[in-house]
Formats: C-alpha cells, structure tokens, sequence
C-alpha cells in the first residue's frame, strides 16, 4: 500500500481520532505534542522509543498511579486538592501530557511545562489524618512519584514491546529520566535500574493502605464509560496495570488477578498495542 494509501486508511483514521480525544482536552484547547529535534531529550534516546507507544504507556501509567496512591503523603495530595472523583482519568491524562512534552517537545516548551507543575505543587500541602504535615515539594515524595512512573513505564515498554532490552539500555532510560526528576525537585534520583530497585525497596516501609486508598484505586481501575476507545481498551488497560505491580503492592491493593485471566490480559493488551501500532505506522 502506498504512503498516501495507508494515511487514507478510513480503519486508522478513526482509531487516531479516538486516541488523540483521549490524550488531548479540546475543552483547553490541547493538540498533540509535537516532536522536536530540539527536545530535552535526544531522538536516538530509550526514552523515545519507550514513551512512544501508547497501549504500554496506558498500562504503565495506571500501573504507576497505583504505587503512587500507596504512599500517604501522594494519596492526600490527590485526596485534599484535586476533584478526582471527577476527573481521576485527568490526571492520568496530565501526566501522559507531561511525559510526552518533556520526552517529544521543544526544550523551551518542555521546561513551561516543568515550570507550570512547580507552580501546582506550591500550593499542595497539608495534614495527614493523623495530623503528620505534608508538602507536594517534599524531595521524597517527589522522588517516589518519579520512581514509580520511571519502572512502571519501562516495564510495560519491555512486557509489550521490547522484552529482549539491554540492561545496559534499561539503565540508560533511567539515566535520561533522572534530570527531568530533577528538575521537579525529586531527590534522591535512581540512574540504574538496581537504584530504582533499592530506592523502592527502601520507601516500602513508608507506605500504607486504608479505605482512602481504595476509593481512589477505585477510580483509577474505572475506565470513562463516555469515551468509546476507553470502554474494552481502557479496562484492558487497567488489567494489565495491575498485572505490572509487584506482588507486594497488588497484595496491599487487595488486588489479585486470576492465573487463568493473566495470559489472557497479556494476549489481549498486546493486541490493542499492535492495533495501534499500526494505526500510528
């Protein structure tokens, strides 16, 4: 099929026109980013090549928000400042937003856009139930977002698209990522898969899981009914990123998914991420 065949592909069109509603709020005016030679990160990146696909990176994402819910300090940020029993799928949209400008777009944009996030995390702070404070700037929280996102992307990259990586790569991705968790403030900062281990390993004991936590996992797993792409897809998604917890954290989730319904999220997620693979070819 010819290069203007293939773009005239009605199948594709539709699948693209879904995708971006999905990813872009037209109510603000949101385009998809477009990619830049002059990004914060270079073209010949793992970055690249593991933020660009997206049924991976739906799955990572859920996968990445639940570990973040299991920390008391995110969950009441979440909890205390935003309308996320509104709009929990914003957030993911936001941070798929985030990831692409600071992988894909111009530096200047991408550094707007680091900016811009600062500036929301100033005025996100507060009380613990039990009265302990917390603060959106705190390095360590900062830190743990960071870490999960950085290992549930790259886990679901290497699960649905490339599962022969290198380590050398997978500390590569880790590398590039550090600066940009940097720039939020995030310290310390994993620059090696073995430090993103042990940087979890040892925030493990900080984490907890109440009712609080389940009303927002809740939410997460709960794909929007109004959007059609999200409808099969979108539970699909959440499946596999339950699948890409650690035991440990689907145990805190109470979360335990069948031995039987295990191949068939796998099969079935690898699917969607070859359809739109495809779609985007």
């Amino acid at each position: 099929m010819s290069a203007r065949g293939a773009t005239s592909n009605p199948m594709k069109q539709a699948i693209r026109r879904q995708v971006v509603a999905l990813f872009n709020d037209r109510s603000r005016g949101e385009t998809p980013v477009v990619r830049s030679r002059n990004a914060l990160l270079a073209p010949t990146s793992v970055a690249w090549r593991v933020h660009g696909d997206v049924a991976s990176m739906m799955a990572g994402g859920i996968a990445s928000l639940l570990m973040q819910m299991l920390h008391p300090g995110v969950l009441a940020g979440v909890w205390d400042h935003s309308n996320f029993r509104a709009d929990m799928h914003g957030r993911l949209r936001r941070t798929a937003r985030f990831i692409a400008a600071t992988t894909y777009a111009d530096r200047a944009e991408a550094e707007a856009v680091i900016q811009r996030v600062r500036s929301v995390h100033d005025g996100v702070k507060g009380r613990l139930p039990d009265g302990t404070p917390y603060d959106a700037n705190d390095p360590m929280l900062l830190a743990w977002v960071h870490v999960t996102e950085t290992t549930s992307f790259l886990n679901a990259w290497m699960r649905y698209g490339e599962p022969w990586m290198s380590r050398t790569d997978q500390d590569r991705y880790f590398a590039e990522m550090a600066p940009i968790g940097g720039a939020l403030g995030a310290e310390p900062l994993p620059r090696t898969r073995g430090e993103a281990e042990r940087l979890i390993a040892a925030m493990r004991p900080s984490l907890r899981a109440d009712a609080r936590t389940a009303e927002v996992a809740g939410l997460i797993l709960r794909p929007p009914a109004s959007n059609r792409l999200a409808a099969v897809p979108g539970r699909l998604a959440a499946r596999a990123g339950v699948d890409l917890l650690p035991r440990w954290a689907r145990a805190m989730h109470g979360l335990s998914p069948s031995p039987l319904g295990t191949p068939l999220v796998r099969a079935g997620t690898l699917g969607v991420a070859q359809a739109l693979r495809w779609a985007f070819r």
